[in-house]
């Protein structure tokens, strides 16, 4: 049957259709409406007036319940261009400030995108509290005032005071609703920070605050935001708080002004034992504390002076202080029956190892049984006839292991040491020297003692005596020990290594500093050089030590690394910019940066030296926060299939740095297979990122992966020497007590 012909009008009708399907109450209320927008267009002002509160009092029930709304703006829509068209015709302001209140509504649906109508109306409506429109109308309000601020910001132009007040107004509103990170978000959009601080109070500041911190590490403007979350923190009294954030801040300004707000004895002990923990080096003066034995004792704390003392207490408490031997951690009786008729290729390097698990084993607790032996039975012999078992090197070595096992006690570490310095053996000298700065590490006792002998004739005992004094004197900027190490930089007859070790021990000392002065003087010595330099291995000390003196200082290193990449060789000077940057941003969870180093590591058919520097820097600049970590691991794991032979044998040492005691078993996996890796740099770096992922943690995965790794390296002595160097890493007790 044919189609009727559409003429007669059925197939227009459907518009008409739509009343059908409403309610008698609906018909109602859209009927009472409609007549409501013909009052407002009455030539009698009585009317207008009475017209437009009425649908004033209907649109605020828009925000306040959801089944009114959808039918009031369904019923209003058709009538927005009317009356917008209508508010330019009259002439009554406060009649005009009505009708703008309901267009401000009205146009949370209506506005065409970008053109922000809601709040051009709200700033042209009648003043007073918008909290009464319904927390709907200021989420979206909220929304275009943020919008409307950017282009202004963009534009070069001034926020205007009226805007100023609406979002006020809003974060209040939020402040009050505990929707501390929405007023936050208005605020930073809005640039009107003192807001924030005059808005919190005693209920919601630790929530406004733990954001404004989580905010910082994806904000351009970090040191602002904290500096206000510090203020908030001050304002209540949250003194522990406002003294982290002024130590990642680098504020000592800000550290004096906590001590001399808190009255607080326990409190200031408090502080002092995280200045002690940050390595930081503080003087109390007369404000910050007045009696002179309280500051004493306070002083001792933040100079470690009972560092072990209170670590011995830990360790009497968990009950590890039992010395362990290196067969302890080896277990040789849990591997295969063909390990134990291996044939030592290598006994140097195995007695190398044997001396690097008995350190840190027994770090800190003074006795051990190889080289001290225990308090009640210690003997001078035992501890000689080991030091004598190695050769050269192993010598060095074995000496030094002394500071570790006698870590902090600088007392008694001292006369067991010293009989070492006065041996004939230069190697043996080299480690006792080495040996007291690790004795003195953290401890903020100036160790004047080697500057005597940095300039021997024997270049063991120089370097020796040179690395002793930076660990030893590390972030002090100690100017003596600064004159003795810059002389040897400037020195062009010296050797490299000599040099190189230079380099890094001033950065120890002069730590974060930015001191222009030792950076041109490192920057020189490094013009010096050749791009057929960067295969030295100690030539990457250079580099490092220049990036010591900027670590974590973010944007100060951005000259200094600019001038390297221009005027140095092209191949030192990327080397030296990756490295700078690396240290300069470690820690901070800069995504542009991370970015910029993913970029350098783009495919190279021979691959360049700065990859290297590159793959860490995103482990160093990553390992801040969670998130970025996930984000920097699965990035590493692509730099794996297609990375060059440099980029592969740098991934293992970025993932050992961002899970530093932190086992993933993603990342577990993954350097477990590294470890096998054809490459044996490749698998050499994994194994000792094991260890480093595991440190202190006892871990029974790793620990098992790295003895079966034992048998399987058993004909490989350098891969064996990092196999059993891991071990001792993963059981190791130190990293984790401390």
């Amino acid at each position: 049957m044919a189609p009727k012909d559409s003429s007669d009008g059925t197939k227009n009708r459907k518009p008409e259709k739509k009343d059908e399907y409403l309610s008698e109450e609906d018909m109602a209320l859209k009927e009472q409406l409609e007549l409501y927008v013909k009052m407002v267009q009455d030539s009698d002002p009585k009317l207008q007036k009475d017209a437009l509160e009425r649908l004033r009092q209907e649109t605020r029930t828009v925000t306040s319940s959801l089944t009114s709304s959808r039918r009031v703006l369904k019923f209003l829509r058709p009538h927005y261009r009317v009356l917008q068209a209508y508010y330019g015709v009259i002439e009554d302001s406060s009649l005009q400030k009505l009708l703008a209140d309901i267009l401000s509504v009205l146009a949370l649906t209506m506005s065409p995108e970008g053109e922000h109508e809601s709040l051009k109306y709200r700033l042209l409506g009648s003043e007073g509290d918008i909290v009464l429109w319904g927390h709907e109308y200021i989420r979206i309000l909220a929304a275009e005032i943020g919008q409307e601020c950017q282009r202004l910001v963009n534009n070069g132009d001034l926020i205007d005071n009226d805007l100023l007040k609406l979002v006020e107004q809003i974060v209040v509103f939020y402040m009050k609703q505990n929707a501390e990170h929405e007023a936050i978000d208005l605020i930073m959009e809005a640039e009107d920070y003192d807001k924030l601080v005059e808005h919190v109070d005693n209920m919601n500041y630790k929530r406004a605050c733990l954001y404004l911190t989580s905010l910082a590490k994806y904000h351009q403007e970090t040191s602002l935001i904290l500096d206000f979350a510090y203020r908030i923190y001050m304002n209540f009294e949250d003194f522990h708080r406002a003294l982290q954030i002024a130590l990642y801040l680098d504020e000592m300004q800000y550290v004096k002004e906590v001590f001399t707000s808190c009255n607080d004895l326990l409190k200031k002990q408090q502080f002092c034992y995280i200045l002690a923990r940050h390595g930081v080096t503080f003087e109390l003066d007369d404000e910050m504390c007045e009696e002179d034995e309280e500051m004493e004792s306070l002083q001792q704390i933040i100079n470690n002076a009972k560092l072990r003392e209170g670590f011995l207490t830990l360790a009497r408490d968990i009950e590890v202080m039992e010395p362990k031997s290196p067969e302890d951690i080896y277990k040789s009786h849990l591997l295969d029956a063909r390990a134990g008729d291996r044939k030592i290729v290598d006994s140097g390097r195995e007695n190398l190892a044997v001396t690097f698990v008995n350190a840190f084993v027994n770090a800190g607790f003074g006795q051990d049984k190889l080289m001290i032996g225990p308090l009640e039975a210690s003997s001078v012999g035992s501890t000689t006839s080991w030091v004598l078992e190695n050769k050269e090197h192993g010598q060095a070595s074995a000496t030094a292991s002394l500071g570790m096992i006698l870590l902090w006690d600088v007392d008694y570490g001292l006369a067991q040491i010293d009989k070492y310095i006065h041996s004939t053996n230069t190697h043996i000298i080299a480690g006792a020297l080495l040996g007291v700065g690790i004795l003195n590490c953290r401890v903020n006792k100036n160790c004047y003692l080697l500057a005597d002998y940095v300039h021997n004739k024997e270049s063991s005992i120089r370097i020796g005596a040179i690395m002793g004094l930076g660990i030893a004197n590390a972030g002090s900027q100690d100017k003596e020990i600064s004159i003795i190490l810059n002389s040897i930089l400037e020195d062009s007859k010296e050797s490299l290594d000599v040099i190189a070790f230079s380099a890094v021990s001033l950065g120890l000392v002069y730590l974060g500093s930015c001191s222009e002065y030792f950076a041109e003087t490192i920057s020189l010595t490094l013009k010096k050089r050749n791009a057929s330099d960067l295969g030295e291995p100690l030539f990457c000390l250079l580099p490092l030590g220049l990036g010591l003196l900027y670590l974590g200082k973010q944007d100060n290193v951005n000259a200094r690394a600019t001038t390297l990449l221009e005027t140095f060789n092209e191949k030192i000077g990327k080397y030296c910019y990756m490295t700078l940057i690396s240290c300069a941003y470690a820690g901070t969870g800069d995504a542009l940066k991370v970015q910029k180093f993913l970029h350098a590591c783009e495919h190279l058919k021979n691959g360049e030296k700065y990859q290297g520097p590159a793959v860490l820097g995103i482990a160093m600049v990553a390992m801040a926060e969670e998130l970025g970590l996930e984000m920097a691991i699965r990035s590493l794991e692509h730099l794996l299939q297609y990375g060059n032979h440099n980029i592969r044998t740098a991934v293992p040492l970025a993932l050992g740095l961002l899970c530093i005691s932190n086992p993933k078993v993603k990342v577990i996996d993954t350097l477990r297979r590294l470890s096998q890796d054809r490459d044996r740099e490749v698998a050499m770096t994994a194994i000792i990122a094991l260890g480093l992922i595991g440190a202190g943690t006892n871990n029974a995965k790793i620990a098992g992966c790295l003895r079966n790794l034992s048998t399987f390296y058993d004909t490989f002595p350098s891969l064996l020497f990092c196999v059993r160097c891991g071990l001792l890493k993963v059981l190791s007790i130190l990293e984790k007590a401390c």
